[in-house]
C-alpha cells in the first residue's frame, strides 16, 4: 500500500472555507481519478498554530505505478486550481509513504 500525503498549513482567514472546499471538492476530484481507493483527513496536534492550522490529507493506493500516473496525468491541474484559489494563504509538501506492516 502506497500513501500520497499532502501537508498543508492554511491561514485563519480562510481555514473554514477551505476545509469545506477540501471535503466536498478537492477531496472528492483526487478520488474521481480512479487512482486512489480511500482517504484520510487529519488535523496535526501539538504544533505552531499562530499562522494557522495544519492539516494532512492522505491518499491510499495499491501499487506505485497508479501514484505516478497520478503524477503524470493528474496532479499538475489540480495543483494549479488549487493555487488559483487559495494562493498564498495555504503552505503545502508533499510526502510518499509505502505500508511496511
Amino acid at each position: 500500500m502506497i500513501i500520497y500525503n499532502v501537508t498543508t498549513q492554511v491561514n485563519w482567514k480562510i481555514h473554514e472555507a477551505w476545509l469545506e472546499w477540501m471535503k466536498n471538492e478537492h477531496i472528492p476530484e483526487v478520488l474521481a481519478t480512479g487512482l486512489f481507493t480511500h482517504h484520510r483527513l487529519l488535523r496535526l496536534i501539538e504544533v505552531d498554530e499562530m499562522e494557522g492550522p495544519t492539516y494532512a490529507v492522505q491518499y491510499f493506493t495499491s501499487a506505485r505505478e497508479k501514484y505516478n500516473q497520478y503524477i503524470a496525468n493528474d496532479a499538475k491541474e489540480l495543483r494549479e486550481k488549487t493555487l488559483q484559489k487559495w494562493g498564498d494563504q495555504i503552505f503545502a509538501f508533499r510526502s510518499l509513504m509505502e505500508v511496511v506492516e
